[in-house]
C-alpha cells in the first residue's frame, strides 16, 4: 500500500480553499492507497516516511518564496515528488515565457523590468503589470497609458519588495471570451475550463481579487491544444511532469496565445469536472508506484 501526501497550506482558522482535497484523499484511499492531506509547512510532518509527495494546494507559496522552495528541495532529496523540484523552481519564475516563445511557443508578448531598471511602460495600449513570481492575481493590475503614474507607484513597491515585474499588453479577447484553462494528469489532457476577466479596470494591484470568475467547463479547441501541447514539449524536463495547467488567452489576431503555465500548484477544479477524480486518484497511484 502506498504512502501519499498531498501537500496543502495551513488556512489557520479560515476553511480551506480547496475543496478538491478530501474527496481526493477519500478517492485515493478507496483505490487502496494510504492517503493523507499535510500541511507543507508542518515541522512534525515525516515527508521521507511517503512514497510520493504531490503538491496540491499550497497556494501561500508566493508569499513564503524562499521557504518554499528550501521546502521544495528538502522533500524532493527525501521521498518522489510532483512535479519534482527541477520543475518547480522552474515555473515559479515566469521568465519562462521568454525561453516558451524562444522555442516558438505563441506567448502573450512579455517584457521585464527588474529593480533598478527604468521604467519603461506602454504609452499607446492598455497593459498589465504582474510579478514573475506570485499566484492568485497577487500584485497584478491592468492601467491605460493615462494611469502611468499609478503603475509607476506598484512597480516601485514591487522592486522594493525583490519583485522583477512582468508588463504585458492588455489581451482585450479575455473581455469577450475569457481566458482558458487546460488541465493535463498522467500525460494526458484531463478537462479544460474557461473563466472571465480577473482584472477589472481600475482595480488597485494590491486587492483582494476573484481568481476564477464565472468558472465554466469548457472543450479546447484543436488550436488551444495544439498551443498547449507544444508549450508542454518545450519545457525542459517534461517527461517528469505529473500535472500541469496551461493557461491560453486570444491574441489580437483571434489565434491562442500562452498566458501561463502553471506547474506548481494549480487548483485542478474536480467540483467542476466530477468525471476527472478518478482519473487523477489513478495517475497519482501510478507516480507512486
Amino acid at each position: 500500500m502506498p504512502r501519499i501526501a498531498l501537500a496543502t497550506y495551513d488556512p489557520g482558522t479560515e476553511p480551506g480553499k480547496d475543496s478538491d482535497l478530501p474527496e481526493l484523499v477519500r478517492a485515493l484511499r478507496a483505490a487502496g492507497a494510504g492517503a493523507e492531506a499535510r500541511y507543507w509547512d508542518d515541522p512534525e510532518a515525516d515527508w521521507a516516511g511517503y512514497d510520493l509527495v504531490v503538491i496540491r494546494s499550497t497556494w501561500d507559496y508566493s508569499w513564503r518564496a524562499e521557504e518554499f522552495d528550501a521546502w521544495v528541495e528538502r522533500v524532493g532529496a527525501l521521498t518522489r515528488l510532483a512535479n519534482p523540484a527541477p520543475l518547480v523552481r522552474w515555473s515559479t519564475d515566469k521568465r519562462y515565457l521568454g525561453e516558451l516563445a524562444a522555442a516558438g511557443v505563441p506567448t502573450v508578448p512579455t517584457r521585464y523590468i527588474a529593480p533598478g531598471e527604468p521604467a519603461d511602460l506602454p504609452a499607446d495600449h492598455e497593459y498589465v503589470i504582474k510579478p514573475t513570481s506570485g499566484a492568485g492575481a497577487r500584485f497584478a493590475a491592468r492601467y491605460t497609458p493615462d494611469e502611468h503614474e499609478t503603475a509607476l507607484r506598484q512597480l516601485a513597491r514591487m522592486h522594493a519588495e525583490g519583485f522583477t515585474a512582468m508588463v504585458q499588453p492588455y489581451m482585450a479577447g479575455i473581455d469577450v471570451d475569457g481566458e482558458r484553462a487546460l488541465q493535463f494528469f498522467g500525460g494526458e489532457l484531463l478537462h479544460a475550463s474557461r473563466k472571465g476577466a480577473v482584472l477589472a479596470p481600475g482595480t488597485p494591484y494590491d486587492a483582494d481579487k476573484v481568481a476564477h470568475p464565472g468558472l465554466e467547463p469548457w472543450r479546447p479547441t484543436e488550436a488551444e491544444l495544439a498551443v498547449a501541447e507544444k508549450a508542454l514539449g518545450a519545457v525542459p524536463g517534461a517527461d517528469a511532469l505529473l500535472y500541469a495547467r496551461v493557461d491560453l488567452v486570444d491574441g489580437a489576431d483571434g489565434e491562442p496565445r500562452l498566458m501561463e503555465l502553471e506547474l506548481v500548484e494549480p487548483n485542478l477544479f474536480l467540483w467542476l469536472h466530477p468525471g476527472s477524480l478518478e482519473r487523477v486518484a489513478q495517475a497519482i497511484l501510478a507516480a507512486a508506484s
